[in-house]
């Protein structure tokens, strides 16, 4: 009969051991749940408070990539006109040529 009450005493104090361990076990893992639902819920409120912080950014249109080349085919008109080569009128209608372009 100690055998077996020993055997039985053995038995219990597995069993409760292993249940405080299952439990502690499973309120670690609630916790960390806990923890990382609460931060993708902050990540969520914070996004969703974004548009409304951020001031809208205006539109800038970049220059038009010939503005280059119209902008030396005016220097280079004003060099002739400089020069003599075109009159007063050739470089008006030169120059409003080259700007309607």
């Amino acid at each position: 009969m100690p055998g077996l009450l020993r055997g039985v005493a053995r038995t219990a104090v597995v069993a409760g051991t292993a249940t405080a361990v299952s439990n502690r076990v499973s309120r670690r893992q609630a916790n960390r749940w806990a923890a990382r639902d609460q931060q993708a819920y902050e990540e969520q409120a914070y996004e969703q408070q974004q548009p409304y912080q951020q001031q809208p950014q205006a539109y800038q249109a970049p220059p038009p990539a010939d503005m280059d080349a119209k902008l030396e085919q005016l220097r280079q008109l004003g060099d002739l006109k400089s020069q003599g080569v075109l009159s007063e009128a050739e470089f008006e209608a030169q120059k409003q040529r080259i700007l309607s372009s």
